[in-house]
This record gives C-alpha cells, sequence and structure tokens, in this order.
C-alpha cells in the first residue's frame, strides 16, 4: 500500500472539536484500508455509566484491533486533570488502546506526560504510528533503512 503525503494540515484542516479529531482519526484508519467503527460500547465503568471508545481500528487478516481515545483541546484548562484518568481507563479495555490528540490547549507538560506514557500519540503522527502497529508497508524516509 503506498504511503500517501505526509504533510502538515492547513489551519482550516485542522480539528477544533473531539468529533471532528474523531472524524479524523476514522478517515485516517479507512486511508490505511483499516475496518472503523465509531462510539463501540465496551461495558460499563466502576460506577455503572456505559463506556464507549471513540474509534476502533481492525486489520480482518492479521486479527488486530485498537481502540483510539479522541481528546481535543482548545483552551487551557481543567480538562487536562482528566486524561491521566483516561489513560487509566483505557487499560481495562479488552483491545489494545491508545489516545490521538491535538489541540492548542494542551500544555507542554501535558503533551510530554502522553507521550512518555506510550499509550498516546498527536494527531499529526497518527498515520506513522497505525503503519507500525498494524505492521502496513511504508516506504522508507530519507534515513531509515531496511535491515535483514
Amino acid at each position: 500500500m503506498p504511503r500517501s503525503a505526509q504533510l502538515p494540515l492547513l489551519p482550516s484542516e485542522q480539528p477544533r472539536s473531539g468529533k471532528e479529531l474523531e472524524r479524523a482519526c476514522a478517515r485516517t484508519g479507512r486511508a490505511l484500508g483499516l475496518d472503523v467503527r465509531t462510539q463501540v460500547r465496551v461495558g460499563r465503568r466502576i460506577w455503572g455509566p456505559q463506556r464507549y471508545i471513540d474509534v476502533v481500528l481492525s486489520e480482518r487478516s492479521l486479527r488486530r484491533s485498537l481502540g483510539v481515545e479522541c481528546k481535543y483541546q482548545a483552551t487551557a484548562g481543567t480538562a487536562e486533570e482528566k486524561i491521566p484518568a483516561t489513560i487509566d481507563d483505557i487499560a481495562a479495555w479488552p483491545i489494545a488502546g491508545i489516545v490521538c490528540f491535538t489541540g492548542p490547549g494542551f500544555s507542554q507538560h501535558m503533551r510530554s506526560f502522553l507521550l512518555a506514557s506510550g499509550k498516546a500519540v498527536e494527531l499529526a503522527d497518527l498515520e506513522d504510528w497505525l503503519r507500525l502497529y498494524f505492521a502496513l508497508d511504508f516506504a522508507l524516509d530519507a534515513g531509515a533503512s531496511a535491515t535483514a
């Protein structure tokens, strides 16, 4: 499968809400040939409310799925305080999962926390991350080399 151009999104193409981020993640999965489902019910949380995964991407031949929790933040605020709980919640899913995040409201501290968790990826890096996770073909970048 040929690699799509990794050009930065134009400002008009940047998600401006959680729903737009969810659509962008689903679009990326579809462009890679993955099966995509959104708002997938996955049981209940500890106090009873339904738990949903924003996007579930699957590669049938590998029998592998990945849940993607989408987090957008437009302005600085207390929403960041919920992020560690989101990472913990993903551990309770019956499939592997990550947080895909974007938005100008995330502090540098929170961006660092998310990336260091190993369970998060910025939207700009999602395609490459998915190619590695699902073992999809991708062109070698300058400086990368194939090993036998």
